[in-house]
């Protein structure tokens, strides 16, 4: 027989439990991936970059997924992480940028978590008026406004010299060893969360892997275009070894193919030249915010998937996921719906249907 506080305890214990495995699918979901486990592993990358990076990585994203259960959010969006991968990003970027050894970055970067779950509500709202995710928009514009801001502040900007230069022409060998191809190859998933070591990359892939083949696949499939294509338009040959000029081509190709639209060889191709567009944007990106540093974070790839994604209704080849097929539309007509809705015992239909959501999950394969 079980005491009232050994129930109380078992409670709490379970709570725990669920809360750290939403915790985790919002790391997950920084690549469009429900799984705790890839979660897991993606919080040993960032331990692996360095032990800060990797409590920078978990508190925000906890942090982030608390704020959003605490204002009420829908259950389905916290439990499948959807509520924590934009604050996960926001803290491990402030502090990369702002330096993780300082108490002021640790009070930003958590309060920072916190307060990009009202961006994201915010930007959900105005997308949704197009039927459009967020993407990592909220993150974005955080960070954006972090680099701007910062160097004004002397208790929050640490290092001894500002972030502006002046916009210059590429410089240096655009000439590829074999050391820079796989260095870049893996380097480009590890840039999603600012790691430029090639081998939190690989552990980075590995996390994807884990969760979905095909998503792994679309993941290695835009990392080759984002090099081939830095590498064709005569991109410095430092800059692509390091990840900076790839990995919005990796999150492009996996969002596009699969994760919004229906994955077959007409999305696949439409993802690829949206891969190849995020890589030419991403020196376009970095030449509009040199003034502040020049940093791209995930912009191209957000502008990339908000087009692509807005386009995509105008060509009749591609369809959105969770899209009635055409063939099914067709036999469905109005006096059948007519019929179907004057039905006795038709269901009440899902109250939840209109809320906008930033990204669907993507099933493990």
């Amino acid at each position: 027989m079980r005491t009232p506080g050994t129930a109380h305890d078992n409670r709490f214990t379970a709570r725990g439990a669920r809360f750290a495995v939403q915790v985790l699918r919002g790391q997950a979901q920084v690549d469009f991936l429900p799984s705790a486990l890839t979660g897991l592993v993606f919080a040993i990358a960032l331990f692996a970059s360095g032990w800060e990076y990797g409590l920078y990585g978990l508190a925000g994203t906890a942090v982030g997924t608390a704020t959003a259960a605490l204002l009420g959010v829908d259950r389905d969006r916290v439990t499948s992480g959807l509520e924590g991968f934009n604050a996960c990003l926001v803290s491990v970027g402030f502090a990369v940028f702002l330096g993780a050894d300082q108490v002021s970055t640790m009070v930003l970067a958590l309060a920072g978590s916190a307060v990009v779950t009202i961006v994201t509500g915010g930007t959900a709202r105005i997308m949704a008026t197009w039927e459009l995710p967020t993407f990592t928009l909220p993150f974005c514009l955080m960070a954006s406004a972090m680099t701007i801001a910062a160097p004004g502040f002397e208790r929050v900007w640490h290092h001894s010299a500002g972030l502006a230069e002046l916009t210059r022409p590429a410089g240096g060998s655009t000439a590829l060893g074999w050391t820079d191809l796989w260095h870049a190859f893996f380097a480009n998933f590890g840039e999603i969360f600012f790691m430029p070591q090639w081998y939190v990359g690989l552990i980075f892939l590995a996390g994807i892997f884990l969760a979905s083949r095909r998503v792994g696949v679309l993941a290695c499939l835009g990392s080759a275009v984002g090099i081939l294509t830095a590498w064709a338009l005569g991109a410095p040959a430092d800059q692509i070894a390091s990840g900076t000029m790839g990995y919005n081509a990796v999150l492009v190709a996996m969002g596009l193919c699969g994760v919004f639209l229906v994955a077959d060889a007409w999305s696949l191709g439409y993802a690829l030249v949206g891969a190849a567009a995020a890589t030419a944007l991403t020196s376009a990106m970095g030449a509009l915010f040199a003034p502040s540093g020049g940093h791209t974070f995930t912009w191209p790839f957000v502008l990339v998937a908000v087009v692509f994604l807005a386009a995509a209704p105008a060509f009749p080849r591609l369809r959105r996921v969770g899209a009635a097929d055409p063939a099914d539309a067709a036999v469905d007509s109005p006096q059948r719906a007519a019929e179907d809705a004057a039905a006795p015992g038709t269901a009440e239909p899902d109250r939840g249907a209109g809320r906008p959501r930033h990204r669907p999950t993507v099933p493990a394969s």
